[in-house]
């Protein structure tokens, strides 16, 4: 679960610094989309293959993350024993307390994102799925403010999510091994999560307020 959830960090960071592209205009955005989609690694591999071994590396880690996560939970819930018997535990942030439901949550508006951007088939107001023009997707569904409303909860649900689950699946390999690694690991858990947000939000903000 440490391992799944790094890696799905990592690909979260660089889903954000493509979003950002948004700000240097429509050319420089498709042309980066479309490398993406067809360019990386060619000619080592022919032209589109690079994207679609990723995307099952990619959800092969998200189901192996979910598997994981269901486990845990299982053997969580086999051990609390009798209700009535009290134990004590140490102080939980939000994040630690809700990260399963988090995570359930995630999972249903990142299907509402992938029908809206990737795979198709979900079309309302300004927002048009158009394939060959990423920009103008991204333009046509962020200038609608409850677009914006409901990302703005997605990306703060998955900021508190990589938080409590970066810092735990540091500690889980072993870094987390005294109160200076502790209070360094928290520091960057934080760190992490607020680029995050910042980095995820600033391009449709940009976008509702002309900016873009």
């Amino acid at each position: 679960m440490a391992f799944t959830g790094l890696v799905l960090i990592f690909f979260l960071l660089m889903h954000m610094f493509g979003n950002l592209k948004v700000f240097v205009g429509q050319e420089a955005y498709n042309f980066y989309a479309g490398w993406l989609k067809a360019e990386v690694l060619y000619p080592i591999l022919p032209h589109g293959w690079f994207i679609w071994i990723f995307r099952v590396f990619l959800l092969t880690c998200l189901v192996l993350h979910v598997y994981c996560m269901a486990t845990l939970w299982a053997a969580s819930l086999r051990g609390r024993g009798s209700s009535y018997v009290r134990t004590n535990r140490r102080q939980q942030t939000w994040s630690s307390k809700f990260m399963r439901w988090l995570g359930l949550t995630l999972a249903t508006l990142l299907l509402l994102h992938l029908l809206m951007f990737t795979i198709g088939g979900v079309t309302f107001g300004a927002f048009e799925f158009v394939a060959h023009d990423p920009y103008s997707m991204f333009i046509g569904a962020f200038s609608q403010w409850w677009i914006v409303l409901i990302y703005a909860i997605f990306v703060g649900a998955v900021c508190m999510h990589v938080r409590h689950g970066f810092y735990s699946a540091f500690t889980t390999l072993g870094i987390n091994v005294g109160p200076g690694a502790r209070q360094t690991l928290n520091v960057l858990a934080y760190f992490v999560a607020g680029l995050l947000f910042a980095g995820f939000i600033l391009p449709p903000l940009g976008v509702l307020l002309g900016m873009v």
